[in-house]
């Protein structure tokens, strides 16, 4: 009798009101366009923090999805959304970024009301689920009409013991109060992190030998990578880029004077390096190179474009944030000025020749007004109203120099104590997600200085929003660890 109960327990434990993966997908369409990672390319820190959240809801809602599978530890979820017609309220303010910043806690015990949860938390319009809601408030005569959660079977604390599943509401609030310390967290992987950093030192070396005879053999001004690699892929890139010298060194000649950048796809990227793309073969790698004169047409006259605009809005300078991301194509860049430089040409600005000299300023698609970066550039829209903009740059002048003072002082402070930080605790390397800012780097650094441990000694430290050992032993941690 007892095994026939607990079997009835485990069986309305897992009654979960699951969507199917496609219908949970098209549900949160919507918030994917709001928050996904390919429309923040020129904001590393923002894509960063979505890809890292994204990749966490994915794997919450497939977890869901599993029959009688345990149900997923709760989760804080930060993210960074983009201004659309879908939100369903417009009364929360925008960071200078133009982007809001929702977090949000994931503790739902089915897909639909996950998706749900995750909408309404953005601001989004559920009036596309209308008949999902519908159909699921006449299975259940308990749930209100509209209402979009449920009232889910309270166990006794004896059931959770007894059948070894975990409490969602003990485990709920070991989310919210009990984080991981910095001294335990280091005591339980410190071991792994220097058996995997021990493991790799071959490969560290390798690389550093590979990226040197390569910049001196093709002439390079530099190799990098657009993503963060394990030093094995990166090796076994620099070593098919070697094979294809050896084959035809002819065709490499004309990357004399450039930096490669190893990336998503090939082309030219916005800054005027060599993209290759990893997923492609030596064939491909070749015909980009066949095509690099025309490539390099185009980057001089999206240079031009960038004078040009630059003189038509009192010496702004035209810049192009390339960091950690999907690298924006020269093409795409070009498309970008040319479009903007057209809009300009027919108005006749009243901007001082050289008010604005010492700014600087992206363009952007997905803007719909323009706004001042926390860090003191302006970030402007493509099909902007020409009049705005003139009255936003001369009224918002003083602030983004004002701003662009600080990010300077910030910067500097940054790289003295990272300084500081890495001889005070004997790292190998001290590094941080692009998504970290200055102003969390730093108050990060003063706290590691302070907390001395010496299980940091020797150890490759990387900054960043989560605890994690890195496949080659580089050790991970939030920038806003507990002590």
């Amino acid at each position: 009798k007892k095994s026939v109960f607990l079997k009835f327990c485990v069986f309305l434990k897992t009654r979960r009101r699951n969507l199917s993966g496609a219908d949970a997908i098209n549900a949160l369409r919507p918030f994917y366009f709001a928050v996904h990672p390919d429309f923040f390319g020129q904001h590393p820190r923002e894509r960063e923090v979505n890809e890292n959240s994204l990749k966490r809801l994915n794997g919450y809602l497939e977890n869901l999805q599993k029959p009688g599978e345990r149900y997923p530890k709760p989760a804080n979820l930060t993210f960074y959304v983009r201004d659309t017609k879908e939100r369903a309220d417009s009364s929360d303010s925008l960071l200078a970024s133009g982007f809001r910043s929702v977090t949000l806690t994931l503790q739902s015990k089915d897909v639909l009301s996950t998706v749900l949860d995750v909408l309404r938390s953005c601001s989004l319009s559920v009036k596309h689920m209308q008949d999902v809601l519908k159909a699921e408030t006449g299975k259940s005569s308990t749930q209100q009409p509209g209402t979009a959660f449920y009232r889910p079977i309270k166990w006794d604390k004896t059931y959770y013991t007894f059948t070894g599943f975990r409490d969602p509401e003990q485990e709920l609030e070991q989310a919210r109060r009990v984080e991981p310390t910095l001294s335990l967290w280091l005591r339980n992987n410190e071991p792994e992190a220097t058996k995997k950093q021990n493991a790799s030192v071959p490969r560290r070396e390798e690389l550093k030998r590979l990226k040197r005879e390569l910049i001196q053999k093709l002439g390079l001004l530099d190799i990098r990578w657009q993503r963060k690699w394990g030093f094995a892929h990166k090796c076994s890139q620099l070593q098919s880029l070697g094979r294809l010298f050896t084959q035809s060194p002819e065709a490499l000649h004309i990357l004399r004077g450039h930096t490669i950048v190893f990336t998503d796809q090939s082309g030219m990227n916005a800054s005027g390096h060599v993209m290759l793309g990893t997923m492609d073969v030596h064939h491909q790698w070749t015909k980009l190179f066949e095509r690099l004169l025309s490539y390099r047409s185009l980057f001089q006259q999206s240079d031009w474009l960038k004078e040009h605009i630059s003189h038509l809005l009192g010496g702004i300078q035209v810049i192009h944030i390339e960091r950690m991301g999907p690298a924006l194509p020269l093409e795409e860049h070009y498309s970008t000025l040319n479009t903007f430089h057209k809009r300009l040409l027919p108005q006749r600005l009243s901007l001082h020749p050289r008010s604005m000299q010492g700014l600087t300023m992206t363009l952007e698609n997905d803007h719909s007004t323009p706004c001042l970066h926390e860090i003191g550039h302006f970030i402007i829209p493509t099909m902007c109203d020409t009049l705005q903009l003139q009255n936003f740059l001369q009224s918002q002048a003083q602030e983004a120099r004002r701003r662009m003072q600080r990010r300077d002082k910030l910067e500097a402070e940054e790289e003295d104590i990272i300084s500081s930080c890495l001889q005070d605790l004997c790292l190998r390397s001290l590094s941080k997600e692009p998504s970290v800012s200055s102003n969390q780097m730093i108050p990060c650094c003063r706290r590691l200085m302070e907390e001395k441990s010496p299980q940091m000694q020797g150890l490759h430290l990387y900054i960043s929003h989560f605890y994690s050992v890195m496949q080659d032993g580089d050790l991970c941690i939030p920038w806003d660890w507990k002590g």
